[in-house]
């Protein structure tokens, strides 16, 4: 047994189901040699990777339609992996990245559970340069400004790691911190169109959820976003 308990879900996406592996709930937890300690991740914080979110089914749900022909893409704060499995169900070239010491294993057991080839995996603690990553011409994420240094850490990040002519789409639940993260992607010369959107079927009219498209010098939105 490997410490901790999971469930299967199926979860449909862009008009495909997609059968998902993910822990039971919150309360798992499971380190045995340290590895998620040492990687800064708390027993608090642990289970929060294996979860389905609604904002990474957003953020899935774009991906199924969005122009990704001829780009080189990279998810942060992969987790389960959704839009990484969503892009490579659509046979587009991504690389999925995460810190959490599961979530390569998750997401190889999930492209399994699919019949989807193996999604390319970096461990990539957003605080640390990879020299060897390179540029990406998309670069998405669902909920990954959730902490106050988050922000600056995902825009240094953007001028390591993102093409000239670079998209940036994140879903944000509404946690407060996409302000000062939008003012430094200002500042690289982007701008953001924010698109309210209902994460979950609770959710009412004005929506506190948002698609954040980051651009330079164009301010619409992708026509796929547009129309949803």
């Amino acid at each position: 047994m490997p410490g901790y308990a999971t469930r299967l879900h199926t979860v449909r996406l862009g008009g495909h189901d997609f059968r998902i592996r993910a822990l039971s709930d919150l309360q798992q937890f499971a380190d045995p040699t340290g590895r998620a300690s040492r990687a800064g991740i708390s027993s608090s914080l642990w289970s929060l990777f294996g979860q389905i979110w609604p904002s990474g089914r957003v953020l899935a749900e774009a991906m199924s339609s969005f122009d990704v022909a001829g780009k080189r893409i990279l998810e942060l704060g992969c987790g389960l992996g959704l839009s990484s499995l969503v892009l490579a169900h659509r046979g587009a070239n991504v690389v999925a990245s995460d810190h959490h010491p599961l979530a390569e294993s998750f997401l190889a057991y999930n492209a399994g559970l699919n019949n989807l080839p193996a999604v390319t995996y970096r461990d990539l603690p957003w605080s640390v340069p990879d020299t060897n990553l390179g540029m990406f011409d998309l670069i998405i994420g669902s909920d990954i400004l959730y902490e106050r240094d988050h922000a600056a850490q995902i825009a240094a990040m953007m001028l390591r790691h993102a093409s000239p002519d670079a998209e940036l789409l994140v879903t944000d639940p509404g946690r407060g911190n996409s302000a000062p993260f939008t003012r430094a992607m200002e500042a690289q010369g982007y701008e953001v169109t924010e698109q309210p959107s209902r994460f979950n079927e609770k959710d009412v009219e004005p929506f506190r959820g948002r698609l954040l498209s980051y651009r330079r010098g164009n301010s619409a939105l992708p026509p796929a976003l547009a129309a949803a």
